[in-house]
């Protein structure tokens, strides 16, 4: 890292530790993938091992064009959806039926739903939003909402983070308003959770399942066509083992 990119870092905040697993949307040469890791930390887990955990998959292309939604194929590396955000489009994703997991918590068996979810965004033209928890544009460059079931999420911290593991944490003001200086060219992913200890029930494949809190998990990922040269990416994590 040269002493310029040392200089914003020390301006901008330094990095922060690495964040919990997260789905991201990454899109290269025409080919749109929705992966599970750790953004910052270089790392996609793999199949066989931790994506094969994941119960379904489903993305939606949201264009002037209308929205079209479809159900994501695993692949060694990710979910690979069958289209692609051009110019001005949007892709959101999630799996609404992650398998429940129970968990101690002062003695008691606690009942979880992770829910995870990803945007991905071509600008910051303003979008509404689509997920439960969503982190949409406003119109305003590196400007984000939050929003948590239709209603704007307050006083929230979220992390910007790159692949090179510089990460800056900012809190949403009253208005569920987040804004970023983002220097560097390349990729970012902003990620945002929130536990919901509210009670409830979903329909599962052998009927009701019974939770006690949902644990929301989404991001943002934006690729920024200018600026500074990208910080070096760490080299690649490996991923977790298969399950014995």
């Amino acid at each position: 890292m040269n002493k310029l990119s040392l200089s914003i870092v020390a301006l901008l905040g330094a990095v922060v530790p690495a964040q919990a697993h997260q789905i991201w949307i990454e899109q290269a040469d025409g080919q749109a993938v929705v992966r599970f890791g750790e953004f910052g930390e270089n790392l996609r887990e793999a199949s066989p091992g931790l994506l094969d955990k994941f119960g379904k998959v489903t993305g939606t292309l949201l264009s002037a064009k209308g929205e079209q939604k479809a159900e994501a194929s695993k692949t060694a590396s990710g979910f690979k959806l069958p289209f692609t955000a051009a110019a001005g489009d949007s892709i959101v994703a999630e799996d609404a039926s992650y398998p429940l997991y129970t968990w101690k918590q002062q003695d008691k068996d606690v009942r979880n739903w992770f829910y995870p979810a990803a945007r991905l965004i071509t600008g910051f033209a303003a979008q509404q939003p689509k997920l439960v928890l969503d982190l949409v544009p406003t119109g305003q460059p590196g400007q984000f909402k939050l929003v948590f079931k239709d209603q704007p999420k307050p006083k929230t911290k979220v992390t910007l983070t790159t692949q090179s593991g510089w990460a800056k944490e900012a809190h949403t003001d009253a208005q569920g308003l987040v804004s970023f200086d983002m220097p560097w060219k390349g990729v970012y992913v902003a990620e945002v959770s929130l536990n919901d200890k509210t009670a409830g029930e979903r329909s599962g494949p052998k009927g009701a399942e019974p939770y006690d809190a949902v644990s929301y998990a989404t991001t943002v990922t934006y690729e920024k066509a200018d600026g500074l040269p990208p910080l070096p990416p760490g080299p690649p994590a490996t991923p977790a083992a298969p399950s014995k």
